[in-house]
Order: C-alpha cells, then structure tokens, then sequence
C-alpha cells in the first residue's frame, strides 16, 4: 500500500463487522458530546467497518443522524455467523508458512469458491448504509485485498472506482460475504491485511486509531506495531472496547441486533476516553 506525506491528524477507524461501525460510531458521536469532534481529521484510514463509518463520516451527514441509525430497530442489514468450518478455512488459510501476499491469495481463493449471498445483494445492503455515494472532499483511504492475487491495495478519490463499490470491497469478509468485483478484478476486505492499516498514516504526526478488534496473525500487523514503526514523534492512540462495550458487542460481531447496545456502549466509554484522545488530538 502506498504511503502519504505530510504532517497532520490521521483518523484511523478499524475493522470489526456490523457491531464495530456501531460501536465506532456510538465512540465518535459520545466525543463529540465532549467536545471533541475527530471529523476535522486530515486524512481518514477505514478498513471494514472502520471503511463505513469513514464514508459516513465525510458524508455531510450530521453525527447524530448516524448515531441514530444505529440505534433504530429498521435496518437492512443482514445478518450473519461465520461457521466453524469457515473459521478453520480462514485461520489455515492465513497461517500457513510463507509470504503475507501468497497468504491472502490462497484465503482470497477459498472466498471465491464459497457459497453466499448474490454479490449485487450485498452491495445493496452497503449502498443503504452510506448516507452519500460520492468521493467526499476529505482525503478518504479506503483499503481492500486483490482475491486473485493477494495485493493489497487503497482505493480513493482518484481511483475512478464508486465510492460504494470500495467500500464494498472493504467489508467483503471472506467466507462470510461474496468478493466484490471493480473493473473486472474481485476483492475482499482490508481487514485480511491488517485490521486497520494504520501504517497508511505514515507522514501525520497526531493519530487517533479506533479498532473494534486488534488481533492479527502476524505481531506486525497489529496496530500497536504498526503504529510504533511510524516514527518519533508521532503522538498516538489506539482505542479498543472496553469490557462493557464488549459485552454489549457479544461474540458475533455479524449480528444486526447488537448495533445499538454496541453503539450506546461506544457512547459510554468516550466519556472515559476523551481527555487522553484529545492530549493527542489537539
């Protein structure tokens, strides 16, 4: 993936299924009640989930609107479970021995082949989720995975590609959800790189990471590594659940009816989290 210059606040928002952007966005609005507000980010990073509510959050769409979907009982939503047999596809798939890239090919293969919902479906279901389809003025990074090759790459404002169509990709958890295709390649989510890319923020010297989940299979690509590997200098938070919040989140980050016990909970921790966020922030 390629890196960014310039000196600046860099919001990092992480993967973690339905319950993360609930989570996430319950966060961001509880700190903007404290009077923080990190939509005035400099560049925005969104993997997965964290690829929704970066999209929502440059979206013009005011904070508490999005905060409000996420506590209505109206969603169109699907709701899903990855299975165990997909759970040890995914986990052989990506510890096997060997080069990251040939890793994320082979899972990028397995989702291919896997049974699931139509790919236009799917893309329904994120096109309902974000408030504007168009590439917003803010600088957006929005990160996905080549299923045929491995590749990781960053889609953005200059890439020509819908803006709906990369955040589908982003949120293509293999196994779970069909590869999305763009100009006639398929692609999975961002998160099968790394949860939340964080190192894309290379160059900015305040960041803010958001990660529902900071697990990875290899130690450098958690984000408190990637993070470290930025430099001297850079101030940094990475900001995770809570026990309640993970709580409220349960064990199937897939499942729709946990959005808003999900999203009061993120609204509840910023209260414990917001001065340490705004020493960086500010």
């Amino acid at each position: 993936m390629a890196s960014m210059s310039g000196v600046g606040r860099a919001l990092v928002l992480g993967g973690g299924g339905v319950t993360g952007v609930a989570w996430e966005t319950g966060l961001l609005q509880g700190l903007a009640e404290a009077g923080l507000d990190l939509s005035t980010a400099d560049v925005f990073i969104g993997t997965s989930a964290g690829a929704v509510v970066a999209a929502q959050l440059t979206s013009g769409r005011a904070l508490d609107q999005l905060y409000a979907a996420q506590l209505s009982t109206e969603s169109s939503e699907i709701a899903a479970r990855m299975s165990r047999a997909a759970l040890a596809r995914f986990v052989f798939a990506m510890v096997w021995p060997g080069n990251p890239q040939h890793a994320r090919a082979r899972l990028g293969r397995a989702a291919l082949r896997a049974r699931t919902v139509p790919e236009a479906e799917r893309r329904a279901v994120i096109a309902h989720r974000l408030p504007n389809h168009e590439w917003p003025q803010q600088r957006l990074l929005i990160t996905a995975v080549n299923a045929e090759t491995g590749v990781d790459i960053v889609f953005d404002r200059s890439s020509g590609v819908p803006l709906v169509d990369a955040v589908a990709a982003s949120c293509a958890v293999p196994l779970v959800w069909p590869p999305m295709t763009i100009n006639g390649h398929r692609y999975i989510d961002g998160g099968v790189r790394s949860v939340t890319n964080a190192d894309l923020a290379k160059g900015y010297d305040r960041i803010v990471v958001i990660a529902p989940t900071t697990a990875a299979f290899r130690r450098a690509d958690r984000p408190d590594a990637q993070v470290a590997a930025l430099g001297a200098g850079v101030r940094s938070i990475i900001v995770s659940p809570d026990a309640a919040a993970r709580a409220a989140i349960g064990s199937n980050v897939l499942d729709p009816t946990h959005r808003a016990p999900a999203a009061r909970a993120g609204r509840a921790q910023a209260a414990t989290m917001a001065d340490l966020i705004r020493a960086v922030w500010t």
